[in-house]
């Protein structure tokens, strides 16, 4: 039998190679990393290298900027497109990046100048959608959703950003899972349905196929912080800590600032008896120091210092948990502000939202300790079961508030702070609370 000899990729070199470059390559990158993770140093080194190239054509700064977002290097890939050839495919990606920055507004007016500029329409509604879906105007994305048609239906991005947004709607978790089914169906690799079907399970406690499940989306990439810290955790709870470690050294990889992950990362290292980074320590403790710094050492003006005292923001970590559109939804807070405090971050090297995934609550636990299981079951029920009005729902949407529960650990002028919010729809929440024999925080 004659031997047949493999043809082994050099991704390093497919990514320097002066070729075309579009959604095809971006595909086969993807695949190349999600097969053998090993390929993911040969597509840093291509980018290192184009880094370096002085004379590199507003074309070839499209590739090294879509390589820099698959690194997830996203503000470095976002002034990369910027500067590059204008091309269909580097506002699209232009637009992801401000997507992965939090900025859901320029994401989606990116998204526009993209379709008109060519690139896939469909495509292009989805991202939209998605950034809908993170501002909290679930009816919206859904609407954009519906007004998709044809083969992108039957696509794995469409099947799941259907389920993500159904997901937020009471009473179609069901359809949901079935739509994250699906979207796995079409393609094994999606690491965002992977992750939706693991979530839910995680949260029914079917351990083993949660497992199963983060495995299969931690291969995929690019894969998301969410399922690789999940992944990690459910791996130290086994005491399985090499794994866990190697789940986090990929998220630092891409974000070598992270701060939770670095935390992890330390546990994990002494807790298997590995060493641990002390460079991405003093990083970590740099970073939190500038996290932990109040607000007030700050010169801001006095409406701005105002609205985030009412918002309870006292440093410069809790504005990083914040987006701008919550900031905004706050009464007296304008684009002034916003633009004030973005250059305050700026120059910290931070952004609002950049770790709105780490948000705390400042909201005081409600005692259910002398409710019986039915009126704790009560609290879990979504915040759609109310059947409010349009602008109490919207109000609820801002808030980010999602279940009865967390509304009723508001008070009255906690809702009144929110803009359009007044005391007609204070006064309609009441009832619809009052029916249920329950009331808000102070009432």
């Amino acid at each position: 039998m004659s031997e047949v000899e493999l043809e082994v990729l050099d991704l390093k070199q497919m990514v320097l190679a002066s070729n075309s470059f579009g959604p095809s390559d971006v595909a086969e990158i993807r695949q190349a990393i999600t097969e053998n993770y090993g390929h993911f140093g040969e597509l840093r080194d291509a980018v290192n290298e184009m880094e370096q190239d002085d004379a590199l054509t507003p074309a070839g700064k499209t590739k090294m900027g879509v390589c820099q977002f698959l690194l997830g290097r996203f503000k470095d890939a976002s002034q990369t497109l910027s500067a590059a050839d204008g091309s269909a495919m580097a506002l699209f990606y232009n637009a992801r990046c401000q997507f992965e920055l939090s900025n859901f507004d320029g994401a989606i007016e990116g998204y526009e100048q993209a379709k008109t500029s060519g690139y896939n329409e469909d495509q292009c509604k989805i991202g939209i959608a998605e950034a809908k879906r993170y501002q909290g105007k679930i009816e919206e994305a859904m609407a954009i959703l519906d007004d998709i048609f044809g083969p992108a239906e039957q696509t794995a991005d469409y099947m799941y950003q259907r389920a993500a947004t159904a997901a937020q709607i009471g009473g179609r978790m069901e359809e949901a899972i079935n739509l994250y089914q699906r979207a796995v169906s079409t393609d094994e690799n999606h690491a965002g349905a992977l992750f939706g079907l693991a979530l839910e399970n995680d949260r029914l406690g079917n351990d083993d196929e949660a497992l199963r499940l983060y495995e299969r989306a931690a291969k995929a990439f690019p894969t998301g912080i969410g399922a690789l810290i999940n992944l990690g955790v459910m791996y130290e709870d086994n005491g399985q800590y090499d794994k866990a470690q190697l789940c986090y050294k990929r998220i630092l990889d891409c974000h070598p600032d992270h701060p939770r992950t670095q935390l992890y990362m330390k546990d994990a290292s002494a807790t298997g008896n590995m060493l641990y980074d002390e460079e991405a320590q003093r990083r970590n403790d740099r970073l939190a120091q500038t996290l932990n710094m109040p607000v007030a050492n700050f010169e801001l003006s006095v409406r701005s210092r105002n609205c985030l005292q009412k918002m309870g923001i006292e440093t410069i970590g809790d504005l990083t948990r914040h987006s701008e559109q919550e900031l905004l939804s706050s009464k007296n807070f304008g684009e002034t502000s916003l633009v004030e405090i973005r250059e305050m971050l700026s120059q910290k090297g931070l952004s609002l939202g950049l770790f709105a995934g780490e948000k705390k609550s400042n909201d005081p636990p409600v005692d259910t300790s002398h409710m019986s299981p039915d009126e704790q079951a009560l609290l879990e029920r979504p915040i759609s079961d109310l059947n409010l009005s349009v602008r109490a729902r919207k109000c609820m949407t801002r808030l980010q508030i999602n279940s009865i529960g967390e509304l009723i650990r508001k008070s009255g002028d906690d809702m009144l702070e929110c803009k359009n919010f007044g005391v007609t729809s204070l006064n309609e929440v009441r009832e619809k609370l009052a029916d249920l024999g329950l009331k808000m925080r102070g009432d």
